[in-house]
């Protein structure tokens, strides 16, 4: 009986050492990226640099490439594009979760070199302050790499890094090592601390690569605020994000939930179950307001979609310099929130000033616009503009519930007379446009109505 457990124990490792094996039955372990505890961090780490090579071939199991020896590893193909993938600050030591799903989605984009830098020795301090001097080193080291790269006939043009958070900001002095001709830097929400009075020189900035694009999501906490690329899209403005915890009693989550969105909104992005739309515009507070609806600067291509293919955006922005653009989110995949320009005229006797909340209806199902980001002016002749964005995209509008919120509680309710109303449906230009004339309402009372064809004066 015990030896047959002996041989069920080894029978399963075998499994486990098959398991990290290439399917071409290779019987070279795979290397992976290492694996620290709190222990390092307390201790410190100091900096050495791993690069670990990924292709369509040896997607589950990365081959650690020489710095110096490129032929050594003969799945690295120069003929290829290459991604690096750039990690930021490890406070725990731990391998991030989100790089093998970058990495396999990264390979579903087109056939490429993924290779990524592995430097959690360095970055895995509990001194932040220590990763952020390691940063030029490892910039260094990469980019040397990157020369050897291209003395074996790759195309500096070629290469793609993405960078995550303090990884943002190696990525640019790796581009700025080598003058700007790398071919394109992703940031995902550059690393804010040490950084926030820092010059184009001292962080990552749009001369750093030939195309440079940036994603925030935490700017008034790990993130870094203003302008860095290209093009730099601000999800939910930039800041803080749906369903991330207000309060510091939800412990890690409260610090680094924001932070952390920008990677799950690029995967999905490149997963392609979320179609993230950006409006160009001065300010978030002037998105909001619905005076950025409109992408004429890029027609005939629609409005830039975060994601890994920009090309069709990627003329126009050179041309227009660096770009803003914003886009709203739900709290959970697929993060997509369908937006509508309504466009009303209101008649009322006395000056109101209110929210508004818009439900749509399609059969028994509803979903709610509340536009209470401010207070609207609404006066005896007034045409105002709103963007109504909703978590849910129902296809078949029925019905549509309008409620103008005065706040008004003590004294009587004020009729409140709505002349015209068009809703105008910004990703989805094939559905009609919706419309309603001539409607008496009284603040802070739902009133339902059905909407009708559109006539072309609207």
């Amino acid at each position: 009986m015990k030896s047959g457990t002996v041989l069920l124990q080894l029978l399963l490792g075998l499994l486990v050492l098959c398991k990290g094996q290439e399917e071409s039955g290779d019987d070279e372990l795979c290397d992976n990226f290492t694996d620290l505890n709190l222990s390092h961090c307390f201790m410190g780490t100091s900096l050495y640099v791993r690069l670990l090579l990924y292709t369509r071939s040896n997607l589950d199991c990365g081959r650690e490439v020489n710095h110096h020896n490129l032929s050594s590893q003969p799945l690295f193909n120069l003929s290829r594009p290459t991604t690096f993938v750039i990690h930021g600050y490890r406070p725990t030591g731990a391998p991030p979760i989100w790089i093998d799903h970058l990495v396999h989605l990264l390979a579903e984009q087109e056939d490429m070199n993924i290779i990524v830098m592995d430097w959690n020795k360095g970055a895995a301090n509990l001194n932040y302050f220590t990763a952020v001097t390691y940063t030029r080193e490892a910039a260094n080291n990469l980019t040397g790499f990157i020369l050897t790269m291209e003395e074996e006939g790759a195309s500096l043009s070629s290469v793609h890094l993405i960078g995550v958070s303090l990884g943002a900001h190696l990525a640019g002095f790796v581009g700025a090592n080598l003058q700007g001709k790398i071919g394109r830097i992703t940031g995902l929400d550059p690393a804010g601390p040490m950084f926030t009075s820092a010059t184009a020189d001292e962080r990552l900035d749009p001369t750093d690569a030939m195309f440079v694009d940036v994603l925030h999501t935490d700017m008034n906490s790990f993130g870094l605020n203003g302008a860095h690329g290209h093009i730099d899209f601000y999800a939910n403005g930039g800041a803080d994000q749906p369903g991330c915890p207000k309060t510091i009693f939800a412990g890690k989550s409260y610090f680094v939930c924001d932070h952390q969105r920008s990677v799950f909104l690029y995967l999905c992005a490149l997963n392609g179950t979320c179609s993230l739309s950006a409006q160009p515009c001065s300010s978030y507070s002037d998105f909001l307001d619905g005076r950025c609806l409109t992408c004429e600067a890029f027609k005939p291509a629609p409005c830039p979609l975060l994601g890994y293919d920009l090309n069709q955006w990627r003329e126009t922005l050179l041309r227009l310099g660096q770009t803003k653009v914003f886009f709203s989110t739900t709290a959970t995949l697929p993060y997509r929130k369908l937006s509508y320009r309504v466009d009303m005229v209101t008649w009322n006797q006395y000056l109101r000033w209110s929210v508004i909340y818009i439900k749509l209806h399609s059969g028994k199902n509803f979903t709610e616009a509340r536009i209470d980001h401010k207070l609207f002016r609404l006066e005896q002749y007034t045409s105002t503009r709103l963007l109504a964005q909703f978590n849910d995209d129902l296809q078949s509008i029925q019905k549509i519930t309008l409620r103008i919120n005065t706040g008004n509680v003590i004294g009587p309710r004020y009729k409140i007379r709505l002349l015209r109303i068009r809703f105008t449906p910004l990703e989805r230009p094939e559905r009609p446009l919706l419309c309603r004339f001539d409607i008496m309402m009284e603040e802070n009372r739902e009133v339902t109505f059905r909407p009708l064809p559109c006539n072309s004066h609207l």
